[in-house]
């Protein structure tokens, strides 16, 4: 299933549906069951215990002795019951959740990844999606429990309800009342009771708390937003070090907190107000029970006993129509979780949905040596043209170079070339079974060990480490040879010139047959760059060579080079 490629979940109950209906479906209905089937025998064991209290008192007031250890002994069954049954309830709710959640994460992972659809968020999607991060990890994370506790609550409510509303209907009688000397009665007026009580809740609650929504919305995205800018000082600790930027990024951090404070502030008043509801409304119904209870206890219609199990009765069927009530939080905090889940699947099919008309990048691979491209033309996000009806075709063993001033679009073009830049249109074609690898100029070090890291993209696997040892060597890191299995996290430990020797080794060892280099000697003496484009002649025949730069030495090694301008022009000539 892509969920990137078509339209996506536009309600709670699509979005929450998939997973029922995917290759997990029989273990997750059977675990579905297996709750729903302990609720109800919690919910049996609590009818029991409502029963339970109307003979507890009863023999307390009768002074019963045998009756009362029989009633302790009936007791101490029933909680072992409700121990057993709830354990197990609780193990396989855990266990929905999680397998749930793996799926789902799964599903919004493989979404992400499509098509590098993580890389065209951050050009297209702007601020219409904001930490993707968050999204995968804690907003599913939330999403499913939420989910689980709510629709669960909601089914047990509701069997609580079919299962005491006879109980405390049978109890209530007929309420007898004089309206203008007319008697009006009323049977299972308790019912009534607890109805208009939890109605009388449920809107004030509604209408109090509805802005909640919106806040928690808000408070997900502020969080984010500042731990985002802690982790961009981390990542740049040195940069900002040297720029002596302690002051700058402090005013930024407090400004993000600020929103964060404000905007928590504006919960917290709003908690207030639902708490005192809330607190309110659970303390009232208690003694409004008992108050509607006793005048029938008074009159000797009911004893003690039938008084406890009406008032027993009457809370359970009062907070199962209380789950609005009762969960509002819950479900404020549930509704602003599948907004953002939501506004990320719109913003995936988004950028993999709305280039058409002026854009549109062909790329295809066919049974032919060469790398061709035909009409392409390149543009920048604003519409503004770099490349202008670019035709290129490369043979195996061609070495390319590519130069021209800054911002002439020759990383863009690579890019392109690459099949990632998505303001493109014209025709690409590669040899169908050769292997392209590119190489940026600020190598990407994965947090990993370097002999992982030598290997990357391809999945960890058995190499000689006289191989990986001798790479190292050929490209001047003798000296990480006794770290290679050293966790680390090497992009903050190296130099740039040391990370870009690191993707030379890498390229020495994975022998790509079309070799894409982006200014990827910038950071390396002319010597060193010297040593390394050898290497690489001498050794991965017939791979060809694109590279990007701006010294005049690279020409060396390269047979023909290609000039960009700022007017979107180009020009191909012998080197």
């Amino acid at each position: 299933m892509k969920i990137a490629q078509k339209k996506p979940a536009t309600n709670a109950l699509q979005l929450a549906g998939a997973y029922w209906w995917s290759n997990d479906k029989v273990f997750a209905w059977s675990l579905l069951l297996g709750v729903l089937c302990l609720n109800l025998g919690i919910v049996s064991i609590s009818v029991l215990m409502n029963t339970w209290q109307s003979t507890f008192y009863q023999v307390i007031q009768n002074y019963d002795q045998a009756g009362f250890i029989k009633a302790i002994i009936d007791f101490g069954l029933l909680m072992l019951s409700f121990i057993f049954l709830s354990g197990y309830q609780l193990y396989l709710r855990m266990l929905l959740h999680i397998r749930w959640r793996r799926w789902l994460t799964d599903q919004y992972l493989n979404a992400w990844l499509y098509a590098k659809t993580y890389y065209r968020l951050q050009l297209m999607a702007g601020d219409k999606t904001d930490n993707p991060d968050q999204r995968v990890s804690e907003d599913i994370e939330l999403f499913v429990s939420l989910s689980l506790r709510l629709s669960l609550d909601l089914v047990q409510d509701i069997v609580t309800i079919l299962s005491f509303i006879f109980i405390l209907w049978n109890l209530s009688g007929i309420l007898l009342v004089n309206v203008s000397n007319y008697i009006l009665p009323i049977p299972g007026y308790l019912v009534w009771a607890a109805i208009f009580y939890a109605a009388f809740g449920t809107l004030y609650t509604l209408k109090l708390g509805r802005p909640l929504v919106v806040l928690d919305f808000d408070q997900q995205r502020y969080e984010a937003d500042f731990r985002f800018s802690l982790m961009r000082l981390r990542e740049n600790a040195e940069s900002i070090a040297l720029y002596s930027g302690e002051r700058r990024e402090q005013a930024n951090f407090q400004d993000r907190f600020m929103n964060i404070f404000h905007n928590y502030l504006a919960i917290a008043t709003l908690r207030k107000k639902l708490l005192w509801l809330t607190t309110g409304y659970s303390h009232i119904s208690i003694i409004f029970a008992i108050a509607v209870a006793a005048p029938q206890y008074f009159q000797g219609v009911i004893h003690l006993g039938q008084m406890f199990q009406i008032t027993d009765a009457y809370r359970r069927v009062q907070e199962g129509f209380s789950f609005v009530v009762d969960s509002f939080t819950r479900i404020a905090e549930w509704r602003a979780v599948v907004s953002r889940l939501n506004n990320f699947l719109l913003s995936m099919y988004f950028v993999n949905s709305s280039l058409s008309g002026d854009y549109g990048l062909n790329i295809s691979k066919v049974h032919h040596p060469s790398l061709t491209a035909k009409n392409l033309t390149i543009y920048l996000p604003s519409g503004r043209t770099l490349v202008n009806d670019f035709s290129l075709s490369l043979k195996p063993a061609e070495k390319l170079l590519i130069m021209g001033p800054s911002g002439c679009g020759k990383s863009t073009l690579l890019r392109a070339l690459a099949g990632i830049w998505p303001y493109a249109k014209g025709e690409l074609t590669f040899p169908i079974k050769d292997k392209i690898m590119f190489v940026p100029q600020k190598n990407y070090l994965p947090l990993s060990s370097l002999h992982d890291i030598l290997l990357y993209p391809n999945l960890p696997k058995s190499m000689p480490a006289s191989t990986l040892e001798a790479a190292l060597s050929t490209c001047k890191l003798d000296y990480l040879i006794p770290k290679l299995h050293t966790l680390a996290n090497w992009s903050q430990t190296l130099s740039l010139g040391e990370q870009q020797r690191i993707a030379f080794a890498q390229v020495l060892l994975q022998k790509p047959d079309w070799l894409f280099l982006d200014e990827s000697t910038s950071a390396v003496d002319e010597k060193t760059e010297q040593v390394l484009y050898h290497t690489l002649l001498n050794r991965l025949y017939p791979t060809t060579i694109i590279s990007v730069g701006h010294r005049q030495t690279l020409t060396n090694y390269h047979s023909t080079k290609l000039e960009l301008d700022q007017a979107g022009c180009w020009q191909l000539s012998p080197t």
